[in-house]
């Protein structure tokens, strides 16, 4: 999964238990390779292998815990920076502004200048006439 160097840069972003009450947090490497391996293989949470990175409960709470509290954009960004520093990343930008248009008939919603009320003139009965 993680090469050691790799782990050095990411384990200081993630929270620490220092003045956490409950539960203490587990071992954080094998929770955040069992999130990795989850997102790379595209496998539901429940098939993550236990033996592997223990309860699949305890991966998807961590995950879900570190997107709500920011850990994960701070991971990010650190790895950005870091990446940009050494020449890694290419920024240059590619836009594709294609339209791709629809007939009218395509949605659900009527023209303005169409009459939705009814019946036309060419439906009208006799009796409408006279």
């Amino acid at each position: 999964m993680f090469t050691d160097e790799q782990w050095a840069r990411i384990e200081p972003l993630l929270p620490s238990n220092q003045g956490r009450r409950g539960h203490p947090f587990g071992e954080h490497r094998r929770v955040v390779e069992g999130i990795a391996y989850r997102y790379r293989t595209a496998i539901p949470w429940r098939d993550l292998p236990r033996e592997q990175f223990g309860p699949w409960q305890t991966v998807w709470k961590r995950h879900r815990r570190y997107a709500a509290d920011g850990t994960w954009d701070r991971v990010l960004t650190q790895v950005l920076v870091e990446a940009d520093a050494a020449g890694m990343i290419d920024w240059a930008v590619s836009v594709d502004a294609t339209i791709a248009g629809a007939h009218q008939y395509s949605t659900d919603t009527t023209r303005p200048d169409q009459d939705t009320g009814g019946r036309g003139e060419s439906e009208e009965t006799a009796a409408d006439r006279g």
